[in-house]
């Protein structure tokens, strides 16, 4: 019978506090017959005595490279750059399958290491949907954080560093102590409002208080006619909420922003789907992720006009750590269960298929 046992990883990636298993989902797993090994990180936002509560196996930090060959290895966010190869199993975001920049290295360490990713991103169910995802957190974060741009940038200054929040009371108490009433005036328009993330965008607005007929929630059929769109300039802060798998007209441009002139509101973009070096980012007005530490980057425009500027930090649900990653590993819980016989579930089986895919496109393209 195939091995039941997952290995928790540390996450390397700066002010990254979330985890793909917690406490509780490793309690459940354990029930279950697996094997948990969970590696020692003062960075997540779970004590390493939570997970030693319920019975996990603790090992030193960032030890996975040692672990068994045939230990599955569960992660978040993508894998520090690399040419070491990769003999496991991961299961992790490595943000790979639509040409990110730098995709095909990341394949590169698969292929020369002979191991099999399974890419979150990706594990859809029989509907297409995807089993688990940080899309609700994703958007609510950034929109607090497009909140927090627009109420600095009204004081003249830039936002700083971003910390994670306890929970979600702490962050709305907070966000509205730095708005200081202007949220009764403030428009914003979501795109991709109908999805986990655009939903998301739109609750964190209403919890501020915005005026319901100031939150502009298009999707699909609203940028049907193709942009640039006017309307994007016309609001405060615009919340990009996509899911972006092929070209589309740009939704602003440099140009659509220098013909408006000084008669624009827009003044903060959030870049929650985070494209940037996707060759079809719609938001062609910025060439880099932020971070928590420097969560904003400018538009460059000319000097008499008013500043814009974009937040694209690409893990924003950190700022809520511990129920966005309960919500997130409850949601993959039940695939989690089902890993031994992945061969044959389609979950899993639809997502190597994937991952094979992709590496013979990178193998042909870029000669590994």
């Amino acid at each position: 019978m195939p091995q039941k046992a997952f290995w928790l990883r540390c996450e390397k990636k700066e002010f990254e506090r979330r985890s793909a298993l917690t406490p509780n989902t490793a309690k459940k797993l354990i029930e279950a017959g697996f094997e948990i090994v969970v590696e020692r990180d003062e960075q997540r936002i779970f004590d390493d005595k939570e997970f030693e509560a319920v019975g996990c196996k603790l090992v030193d930090n960032n030890s996975w490279p040692s672990a068994p060959t045939s230990m599955p290895i569960i992660g978040l966010k993508e894998l520090p750059a690399s040419n070491s190869p990769l003999p496991h199993t991961h299961i992790q975001f490595a943000h790979c399958f639509k040409r990110q920049g730098g995709w095909s290295q990341v394949l590169a360490r698969f292929y020369h290491g002979k191991g099999t990713l399974y890419d979150i991103e990706f594990l859809n169910d029989h509907n297409g949907r995807r089993v688990a995802a940080f899309g609700f957190h994703a958007g609510f974060a950034g929109a607090a954080a497009g909140a927090l741009a627009y109420a600095s940038q009204k004081e003249g200054k830039k936002l700083s560093q971003l910390f994670p929040y306890e929970n979600e009371v702490a962050m709305i108490k907070d966000v509205k102590d730095k708005l200081n009433g202007q949220e009764k005036d403030i428009k914003v328009l979501v795109i991709g409002a109908l999805g986990r993330c655009g939903s998301g965008a739109v609750e964190l607005f209403r919890k501020l208080g915005l005026a319901e007929e100031n939150i502009l929630k298009w999707d699909m059929a609203e940028t049907a006619k193709g942009g640039p769109f006017q309307e994007i300039l016309d609001v405060d802060i615009f919340v990009n909420c996509i899911y972006l798998n092929s070209s589309i007209p740009p939704f602003i441009t440099p140009e659509s922003i220098a013909n408006a002139g000084k008669n624009r509101n827009l003044s903060v973009i959030v870049d929650v789907s985070c494209d940037t070096t996707n060759p079809f980012n719609p938001i062609p007005v910025y060439n880099i992720n932020t971070t928590f530490d420097r969560p904003t980057v400018p538009v460059e425009l000319s000097s008499d006009l008013p500043p814009m500027s974009v937040i694209s930090i690409d893990h924003l649900p950190t700022l809520l750590p511990r129920e966005a990653s309960e919500q997130f590993s409850q949601d993959l819980l039940p695939s989690l269960l089902e890993f031994p016989q992945r061969e044959t579930v389609p979950v899993w089986a639809n997502a190597k298929k994937l991952f094979e895919e992709k590496l013979a496109e990178a193998v042909k393209e870029e000669g590994l």
